[in-house]
């Protein structure tokens, strides 16, 4: 019996890699060029063709200088036609992501986001699930990913003795899975220096949720002035003394809800306001263990505090979808700068891929969209056929296995 096979997507007059760029305003990269400098240092090998370049060695993973320029020699006609991009050299690639200053890439991601958001206003206006979806304001988490360099030759990088590595402080909007705050620096300062930058932009109303490793009394307390509700892990050794004992749930995991005040010399003088201290039995690998959270609302209740806390584990799910997904392991140049030019355009694929993910209701997850596409790079196929043929299968877009659900197992799951 012969069974009946799907047919190839409809073919396109553009390549792939051709419509995937297009995404990007023609003047765009030109204006940034222009504000950065950047344009004065380029002669045979121009802004455009950078990014260009750049973006094919993320979507083809391509593990080295000669890799990314071989694949674009070979494919050096089909290139000219993505707006006169030209095949670098090995030493031009190089010499662009040394000297060309990474700013613009970082201009870029941001400039992108502000166009698709005007383009599609729909597109990053998700809203909370579950239990959640009872805040009607953004909620936001905050953690840091280390990336590993290769120590011996990336000096700049180093913060043990034989290890380098860089690190990637993002402030993720809960709502849209989307970055809204960035900051690429060396892995030797500590995360609590970025929370600063990270949080900068938050609004009066706003919801922050981040990990011990953040807990800088100095900076909880600008929040709290501001009008930012934050929710963090309280360190083991922090001194304070019990004002009054709240009753906020009958849940029985919860074993204190209290409104406490620091005793710490430095920690009081830091922050002399109330605090909330909520202490909970969770669940890690089958055993209870009790876990203390702070915050700076007084009119949640502990369970919601509890699944507030839940909800940072998005942002360990957004780490883990860029670096297995993303060419974040092996980098094509050793100076800081060109990590950070791979980096930002790095998360700039994701960012387009992610927006044709939302414009052709794409239904599966970012990894399986990132390997159609890298797959039919160079082919001229339809883009609206290429993802309608393999996304046929129902699930959900933006993650398949809910990690949260595992992470505080003791609580009643977000979609209950």
């Amino acid at each position: 019996m012969k069974t009946k096979q799907k047919r190839n997507p409809t073919v396109h007059v553009y390549t792939t890699i051709k419509q995937v760029c297009n995404i990007i305003p023609g003047h765009l990269v030109s204006n940034l060029a222009t504000e950065y400098g950047i344009d004065e240092q380029c002669r045979t090998f121009d802004e455009w063709s950078h990014v260009v370049s750049l973006t094919t060695a993320q979507l083809t993973h391509a593990i080295g200088l000669n890799d990314v320029c071989d694949n674009l020699q070979m494919h050096e006609a089909t290139l000219q036609t993505i707006r006169g991009a030209t095949p670098p050299s090995r030493n031009n690639l190089s010499h662009a992501n040394k000297i060309r200053s990474a700013d613009m890439a970082e201009a870029l991601y941001w400039a992108m986001l502000e166009h698709l958001q005007t383009v599609s206003p729909k597109f990053g206006k998700g809203r909370c699930r579950g239990y959640l979806k009872r805040f009607k304001v953004a909620i936001h988490a905050v953690d840091s990913t280390t990336i590993q360099l290769v120590a011996n030759c990336m000096d700049w990088a180093k913060h043990r003795r034989r290890k380098a590595a860089a690190q990637c402080h993002l402030r993720l909007n809960l709502q849209s899975f989307l970055p809204s705050c960035a900051v690429i620096d060396t892995a030797k300062h500590h995360d609590s220096k970025q929370a600063w930058a990270l949080c900068a932009a938050l609004q009066d109303g706003e919801i922050v949720i981040f990990d011990k490793a953040y807990v800088d009394f100095d900076h909880l307390v600008d929040l709290y002035g501001r009008g930012v509700w934050w929710v963090t892990r309280a360190k083991d050794n922090m001194q304070y003394e019990v004002v009054r004992k709240l009753k906020t749930t009958d849940n029985p995991r919860i074993l204190n809800d209290e409104v406490i005040r620091l005793t710490g010399v430095t920690t009081q003088k830091a922050y002399p306001h109330e605090l909330r201290r909520v202490t909970a039995l969770v669940e890690v690998d089958g055993k209870d263990i009790e876990m203390v959270f702070l915050t700076d609302n007084m009119e949640w209740s502990a369970t919601s505090v509890i699944e507030l806390y839940r909800c940072r584990w998005d942002i360990e799910v957004f780490f883990k979808e860029i670096k297995q997904t993303l060419q974040l392991a092996d980098f094509l140049g050793q100076s800081a700068n060109a990590v950070r030019w791979q980096i930002w355009i790095g998360l700039l694929v994701h960012l387009i891929l992610r927006y044709l993910a939302f414009l052709h209701s794409w239904a599966h997850s970012f990894t399986r969209i990132f390997t159609v596409i890298r797959s039919a790079l160079w082919n001229r196929w339809c883009l609206n056929s290429l993802l309608k043929r393999y996304g046929t299968a129902g699930s959900h877009f933006r993650m398949l296995a809910r990690p949260e659900q595992a992470y505080l197992p003791g609580f009643a799951t977000a979609g209950t």
